[in-house]
């Protein structure tokens, strides 16, 4: 039975979650469509422009993203306590970049107001949008009916576009969030779409591995994503704790592995991804060190109960 949205999401119990969402019949998000013939790889922009948008203005923060044919997955984290820091400007401000403002709402951000009872409606109506821009539904509906129009209108057509509303699943801790990570930049390659992360287009993967290569012109349009850092550097009361690094590898592994029903793996035959984005590991870990060294048991233990709940995690997840 389907669950109220309500009860699906719960940011007492945790800020993380995985949302995907699917295109209705055979519609085309993105990619080539074999029975017509038509390109749609295009729109993979579509999706990356407008989420580049919405982290700006939500106080949601992007952990990880893919973009397949017929669908696309996100992992997002909900920052409350960012929301609440906001003045009342900037509310306005930064709902005013996806709606047009109320004329009550305006002449109070200009102090214009006339009465006290205009200011405090004009303050309620803000009180809402900040509400709004920490909403994971309002996040999703700003982005699932830009995208809808614009295929709409390029297809020439009218109707749904959406199978329905997106899916979201809560993540509960911070290995079920690296496990459901993983799973997302490993969607291109268990399709057999993509061979390696580093080739995987469109995928939060392939953005850090071109952040950490300083590629800035191939990431001009990406979203900003959540810090992959030790714990030491992230102040964020949320943050996993889990460098780029531990994260590369433990993707590395998970993908290398052969699943059932799952068309794609990592070749066995690569070098592992370190080497072959030309990462000195020594290197790496004398720059991530700063004053304090990194504890080598401790990433190992915490990247092997990663490997054991990402197989207990993916069969719960939706299949590529």
């Amino acid at each position: 039975m389907t669950q109220p949205r309500s009860q699906q999401i719960d940011l007492s119990v945790t800020p993380y979650y995985h949302c995907i969402c699917r295109c209705v019949r055979r519609a085309f998000l993105c990619g080539r469509d074999h029975f017509s013939g038509k390109d749609f790889e295009h729109r993979k922009a579509w999706v990356t422009e407008r989420l580049q948008l919405l982290v700006k203005v939500f106080a949601i923060d992007l952990c990880a993203y893919a973009v397949m044919s017929n669908h696309y997955h996100l992992v997002i984290r909900v920052d409350t306590a960012k929301a609440e820091d906001w003045t009342d400007q900037q509310v306005v401000h930064r709902w005013q970049q996806l709606f047009n403002l109320p004329p009550l709402v305006q002449s109070y951000s200009k102090d214009q107001t006339t009465t006290e009872a205009e200011a405090i409606a004009a303050q309620t109506i803000i009180k809402t949008w900040r509400q709004r821009l920490q909403d994971i539904s309002w996040f999703m509906r700003n982005l699932n009916e830009h995208l809808a129009r614009k295929a709409n209108q390029e297809d020439q057509c009218k109707g749904r576009f959406w199978e329905g509303r997106y899916k979201s699943q809560a993540l509960l801790d911070e290995k079920a969030v690296l496990t459901c990570m993983a799973y997302v930049d490993l969607n291109p390659i268990r399709a057999g779409i993509n061979p390696t992360p580093e080739t995987s287009e469109y995928t939060s993967v392939q953005q850090r591995i071109q952040q950490r290569q300083q590629n800035s012109s191939t990431i001009a349009d990406r979203p900003k994503l959540m810090p992959l850092v030790k714990q030491s550097q992230d102040p964020h009361k949320n943050s996993i704790g889990y460098t780029t690094r531990d994260y590369l590898e433990l993707l590395d592994w998970s993908g290398r592995a052969i699943l059932p029903h799952k068309r794609g793996a990592i070749p066995e035959h690569l070098p592992p991804i370190l080497t072959r984005l030309n990462i000195n590991p020594k290197s790496y870990l004398h720059h991530m060190q700063g004053r304090q060294k990194l504890s080598t048991p401790r990433m190992l233990g915490h990247t092997l109960v990663c490997r054991t709940h990402f197989n207990a995690y993916r069969s719960d997840l939706y299949a590529v």
